[in-house]
């Protein structure tokens, strides 16, 4: 149980300072106390982070799983033999029928009719955006609109869009909060060009900034005639996506980004008459009924099964249907309300952090409140100075302590570049070069160039996360007051590294 007893333990701090901070933290939120049963999860199913002291605040990177969920998918490969589905024998109709079983709980899950939508198993929500980039009927003419604040998996369909002719359209942020230009967003979706085809793209809610971004432009967007893609990987974790209120042609998950295990899947959730639209580039093994060489031909099979290419994850799916169980037995509300208070109390205490000087030790991107908005929080640290820290020596610094965080900008350029003020005259100017730059060299000539922050901290809560949890990072935070950059030094990671270029960007 998350006690103050606990807390001590977890923290190293005195009972009596954490007593008073938990039961401060109760006051203020007080329907914290409708989420403990998670706490005895917190003890049994994720106990391997007390065990290990990690604290874990890198939700919107990936999920944690539980214990009882391997357990859970080992009892059933240990308990049976199972064959690729595409075939009649005996052991592939065992693993057909939990296949099958799988996709019917996803949209079980997320309130979807199987009248009306299909579920596509994919490797990820990325794999789940390719295949309606590179099978959407974009013609010149046609039009792809989307919200600069997108994960690079939806900014890549634009490579699609124009390669075919299509128009491209980016909605803007507004400072400070991050939310779309609705003026901009109300013009771009009036022109909508009628008899052609038009999608519009954008996130459920952010993975840089937790914006939440309103699921009432779906109806908005197609009543005016656009088809609309919605990428939940980072809302499912934390919230309800019910099918049955909202339409969207297109959705995108990623199932460890909910519940940790397996990775390797995600889906394409798919409006029948939507997906009936796409055109698909390609065939490959299990997407046809026949196909020849000599007559150069082929039939895809209907439905969700030409859009699995190959042969689908066979073993791990069904695990996919367990951990959804697990998510069901939990409560996503009682997810949604203890995600909420924990980034309360969270936004409340960093805003309050200063150095001694009366200089703020950092901001936080987006929104300063829990109105419309996740547990991901971008934040940028700064010294008694006003100089900004590096994010990757936070990060480094955190990681010392074992606390998980995450730093750069989070595959989201375009809410990075809004957020660090970062105009296209800059930008353009560093991808006019013959010779490609890593995100670490950007970062470095920025600052040196115009002084100006390209990478950020984000720090996301989730299922596991507990009081002691955000109570340790604020003390951790606190440990850098009045240390100047001279002072905290220089990251010690290898930022030459392939691996921390393409995980930074």
């Amino acid at each position: 149980m998350n006690s103050s007893r606990d807390l001590a333990n977890r923290t190293n701090h005195p009972s009596q300072e954490i007593e008073n901070a938990f039961a401060d933290f109760l006051q203020t939120y007080p329907a914290y106390e409708s989420t403990r049963a998670v706490d005895e999860l917190r003890a049994s199913d994720y106990r391997r982070l007390d065990e290990l002291d990690q604290i874990y605040l890198d939700y919107t990177g990936g999920g944690l799983y539980a214990e009882s969920q391997l357990q859970a998918h080992m009892e059933l490969l240990r308990h049976n033999v199972f064959g690729n589905p595409h075939s009649h024998n005996p052991t592939s109709l065992a693993m057909t029928d939990l296949v099958e079983q799988a996709r019917a709980y996803v949209l079980k899950f997320f309130n979807a009719s199987p009248q009306e939508y299909y579920v596509i198993f994919t490797s990820n929500a990325s794999g789940a955006l390719k295949l309606v980039g590179e099978s959407y009927p974009f013609s010149p003419g046609d039009r792809y609109a989307l919200l600069a604040d997108n994960h690079n998996s939806v900014n890549g369909i634009r490579e699609y869009a124009m390669a075919k002719g299509a128009n491209l359209s980016y909605i803007p942020l507004t400072q400070p909060e991050l939310r779309a230009d609705m003026e901009r967003l109300d013009s771009i979706l009036a022109q909508a060009r009628l008899g052609q085809n038009n999608l519009f793209a954008y996130p459920a809610q952010s993975n840089y900034s937790g914006v939440k971004h309103p699921l009432e432009w779906i109806a908005r967007a197609r009543e005016k005639g656009w088809d609309v893609l919605v990428d939940c990987a980072a809302f499912v974790p934390t919230n309800r996506l019910d099918l049955g209120r909202w339409k969207p042609d297109f959705v995108s998950i990623s199932f460890y980004k909910i519940f940790g295990y397996p990775t390797g899947i995600g889906c394409l959730l798919a409006r029948k008459p939507a997906l009936a639209k796409l055109q698909r580039p390609w065939f490959a093994g299990g997407t046809i009924k026949i196909a020849s060489v000599k007559a150069v031909g082929h039939y895809l099979v209907e439905g969700e099964g030409a859009f699995e290419d190959g042969t689908v994850n066979y073993l791990n799916i069904p695990a996919v249907e367990i951990g959804l169980r697990h998510i069901d037995a939990i409560g996503i509300e009682t997810i949604t309300e203890r995600v909420k208070c924990l980034t309360g109390w969270l936004i409340d205490h960093l805003l309050r952090l200063q150095h001694t000087n009366g200089q703020l030790m950092l901001h936080i991107h987006g929104p300063n409140n829990l109105e419309a908005r996740g547990g991901t929080l971008a934040i940028d640290f700064y010294d008694p100075h006003g100089i900004p820290i590096s994010g990757s020596r936070i990060e480094q610094l955190a990681g010392e302590v074992g606390i998980s965080v995450r730093t750069g900008c989070f595959c989201n350029p375009g809410c990075g570049e809004t957020a660090h003020e970062l105009e296209e005259p800059v930008m353009r100017k560093y991808f006019n070069r013959a010779r490609g730059m890593s995100f670490h060299e950007l970062e470095n000539a920025i600052m040196k160039e115009y002084g100006k922050q390209v990478s950020s901290v984000r720090i996301s809560v989730g299922l596991a996360t507990n009081f002691a949890d955000v109570y340790r990072f604020i003390q951790f935070v606190e440990s850098l007051r009045d240390r100047s950059v001279d002072e905290i030094g220089e990251t010690g990671f290898d930022l030459s590294d392939p691996r921390m270029a393409r995980d930074a960007a």
